[in-house]
């Protein structure tokens, strides 16, 4: 129970030394709360669009006025109106929910893949790591960018279709970077105390080995969300992704048709957007991974 209860105050201790450096830098706060304005814009296009399911009546940001077309930034549209008299401001916030959406199911399909596979890899070795490696090794000598559009087109236009192509093609660098960090830990002095005293496998590799390999996954995720969010808008502006929706890749395809025009506040719009919540994340995830990595904590102390 002692050793529990060290162990629990350690962890504790850890993350909040973890925190403390993260907010000590100003580019972390910075990008935080970018991140946070972007996810509260997402969290009310959900609900909004739930809402408008619900009644069934065609929301806002899909209602077409035509004498409303092309208009500039102003009073009534912050961000003007694109070809068919929509909002962009609403729709840009739409493109937030999908790209949350996309950023958060497949980052965390991709990362639970990783850490599975890399864990048991890892730690279990033998035939069971030659087939995570073979596995890894298969993947990654498909093109990605191919690989993404087959799963998309075999399961179907839409947000299911990107989850799952997304998702079941970026495990690969999560595994790698996981597998590496087990078989690290697996030679610590506390998983050998463990097998001495007897404890299973699974118990080992679940409730300590995974524990300290947590922050690699972490970082992982903050670092594939915004790479989803590339994804996803790159398969939209193909026509494969979201369909009917305003997600932020439709939103540049239809826009870029009349940049030529001088219409150039919906291309700006959702172009800002996306380096926003891309630069913020991979600040972060720069930043979280010197906090979080033990051996970075060591060098700089």
């Amino acid at each position: 129970m002692n050793n529990a209860a060290e162990q629990m105050g350690a962890g504790a201790s850890f993350g909040r030394e973890a925190w403390r450096r993260v907010w000590a830098s100003g580019i972390a706060r910075a990008c935080l709360a970018v991140l946070a304005l972007f996810f509260v814009v997402a969290l009310a296009g959900e609900a909004a669009n739930a809402w408008y399911e619900w009644r069934d009546v065609t929301p806002p940001w899909q209602a077409q006025e035509l004498a409303a077309r092309y208009l500039p930034p102003g009073a009534g549209h912050w961000l003007g109106t694109d070809g068919l008299g929509r909002d962009v401001a609403l729709r840009l916030a739409q493109g937030a929910r999908i790209a949350f959406e996309v950023g958060v199911v497949s980052s965390l399909l991709a990362v639970m893949i990783g850490v599975l596979l890399g864990c048991l890899g890892g730690y279990f070795g033998g035939w069971v790591d030659d087939l995570v490696v073979w596995l890894a090794t298969t993947f990654a000598a498909i093109p990605g960018l191919l690989f993404v559009l087959a799963i998309a087109m075999v399961v179907g236009k839409g947000l299911l279709g990107v989850f799952l192509a997304i998702g079941l093609t970026t495990w690969v660098g999560v595994c790698r970077l996981i597998r590496a960090e087990v078989l690290r830990q697996k030679e610590r002095g506390y998983v050998r105390a463990a097998q001495a005293l007897g404890f299973s496998s699974w118990r080992i590799l679940f409730r300590h080995i995974l524990p300290n390999v947590l922050h690699v996954a972490l970082v992982s995720f903050t670092l594939r969300f915004p790479a989803a969010i590339g994804t996803e808008v790159f398969l939209s502006f193909l026509g494969i992704g979201a369909q009917g929706q305003p997600s932020w890749g439709t939103m540049i395809a239809s826009a870029r048709l009349r940049l030529w025009q001088g219409m150039w506040w919906e291309l700006a719009a959702v172009t800002v957007a996306i380096f926003a919540v891309v630069l913020a994340f991979n600040l972060l995830g720069d930043i979280l991974r010197d906090a979080l990595d033990p051996r970075l904590r060591v060098a700089t102390d």
